[in-house]
């Protein structure tokens, strides 16, 4: 049964692999690999920063403050959200974080004069994922309403 369940999670995060947000999220993590270092690692490998098992997070403080690693993938996740957006509209979307040190804060995803998505940030030294899967799936998901927002309001998202 366990041997299943790993064998479909593998499944999940190959899948995973090809959506348009993890490409997106790659893309960003290669743009900032400025020597070629990263140039022969896999995708997957790149974002296992992104993956925090169950045991590493029991590992994790309930309270404290993150590093700035911490804070720059939370960034680029949703500098993924906005470049997997544009992508699929081809308007500019713009995301703005304000992070206070202890580790909460907001985002914002802007199109035109619009704001698309709008999150609390919480708890940022424990951001992460049980898989690649559940990674593609929340960023999915963000993308998904952001573009709802713009169906809704299509000219102030032009504007």
């Amino acid at each position: 049964m366990a041997a299943e369940t790993v064998a479909r999670q593998v499944m999940d995060d190959a899948q995973a692999l090809s959506t348009p947000f993890i490409r997106a999220l790659a893309a960003l993590l290669r743009a900032d690999d400025t020597y070629g270092v990263w140039e022969d690692k896999p995708d997957s490998e790149l974002l296992g920063d992104y993956v925090v098992t169950a045991e590493a997070r029991r590992q994790i403080p309930i309270i404290g403050d993150p590093d700035p690693d911490q804070v720059e993938r939370v960034e680029k996740f949703y500098r993924a959200v906005g470049l997997a957006l544009e992508r699929e509209t081809g308007l500019m979307a713009t995301p703005m974080m304000s992070l206070h040190y202890e580790g909460f804060g907001r985002v914002i995803v802007t199109t035109g004069k619009l704001v698309v998505l709008a999150r609390s940030l919480r708890d940022v030294h424990r951001f992460g994922f049980s898989s690649l899967a559940a990674l593609a799936e929340a960023g999915t998901k963000l993308v998904e309403e952001a573009r709802r927002e713009m169906a809704a309001y299509p000219q102030v998202a032009r504007a």
